[in-house]
């Protein structure tokens, strides 16, 4: 108990400023605290804070261990938080980031579910199709669609992605059905135009192996919803993921073309920044977005 109450006190100087306020938050006097601080000092062998009568400073030391120690009390926290009577009690901020068209059905229908389970918790969610820098924009989470770029970030798999050429039965019945990933060359290809997506192309399996193809057409657009519109109204054969043309299939509107040679799924995913510690109301976001992806029925009902 003691060195938990000299750490705890240490942080509380650090970050309100001085040996006064940090007492008054705890209603004991100045010069318990202090003699806290005095003992950690000496037990560690180090000068944390230069101390004057008009302000406190930390030393170089201080501020790395500053932030070990807040990371330890933060997870201390969370830790009696997930065992308490009460149950998990996250709080605080939540910044969330997502692809604009996925985000819109599957990442923003969730949000009030989880606000309404951790009432404490506030949440914004920024859809944008670039790939947001999380760590200099100060976002939390991402969550992202597709093949990760080698980086510092965490990934925690949500999902399968699937991806699959649909058109609609009046563009077939015009064009003809492709029966190999060569025929579409001859038709008429919805690609997208933006350098952050699908660079590689349209992926096939081909004899086992993964191919990639840059099908050409009239037609290009940086706006996944855009070609979602265009495949709809018969302008040609589009490559998009079936979370988000699976109820076309289901009703007739799309069919699905050259599934013998869909490439193995990718995946969705939650990015974060690289932590020690990480926060427990992204912890739990991450948590109830993966258990929702995971039932059974929850692509069924979304594409209803």
């Amino acid at each position: 108990m003691p060195r938990l109450k000299q750490i705890e006190s240490f942080v509380a100087v650090a970050t309100k400023g001085s040996l006064t306020a940090a007492a008054n938050a705890e209603g004991v006097a100045p010069a318990v605290i202090g003699r806290r601080i005095d003992a950690l000092e000496e037990r560690l062998g180090v000068k944390l804070m230069l101390r004057t009568t008009r302000r406190i400073t930390l030393t170089h030391e201080g501020s790395a261990f500053l932030e070990d120690c807040q990371r330890v009390l933060a997870d201390l926290g969370n830790a009696e938080a997930s065992v308490s009577a009460g149950g998990v009690k996250a709080s605080g901020h939540l910044r969330i980031t997502a692809p604009a068209g996925f985000g819109r059905r599957h990442v923003a229908p969730l949000v009030p579910r989880f606000l309404a389970e951790h009432p404490d918790v506030s949440l914004s969610l920024n859809l944008s199709d670039r790939v947001v820098d999380i760590v200099n924009e100060g976002f939390d989470c991402a969550i992202r669609v597709g093949d990760l770029a080698d980086s510092s970030l965490v990934s925690v798999r949500l999902a399968d992605n699937r991806r699959l050429c649909v058109a609609t039965p009046a563009y077939l019945k015009r064009a003809g059905v492709p029966q190999t990933p060569a025929d579409l060359a001859r038709h008429e290809c919805l690609t997208l135009s933006s350098d952050a997506s699908q660079t590689r192309g349209w992926a096939f399996q081909v004899d086992g192996q993964v191919e990639h193809l840059r099908p050409s057409g009239r037609l290009d657009c940086s706006d996944g919803q855009v070609l979602h519109a265009w495949c709809l109204a018969g302008l040609g054969i589009a490559w998009r993921s079936t979370w988000e043309v699976q109820q076309d299939i289901a009703a007739g509107h799309l069919v699905a073309v050259l599934e013998d040679y869909a490439a193995p799924p990718n995946g969705i995913y939650a990015v974060f920044p690289q932590r020690r510690l990480l926060p427990l109301r992204v912890r739990l976001w991450i948590d109830f977005v993966k258990h929702s992806y995971g039932d059974p029925g929850y692509w069924a009902r979304a594409a209803g």
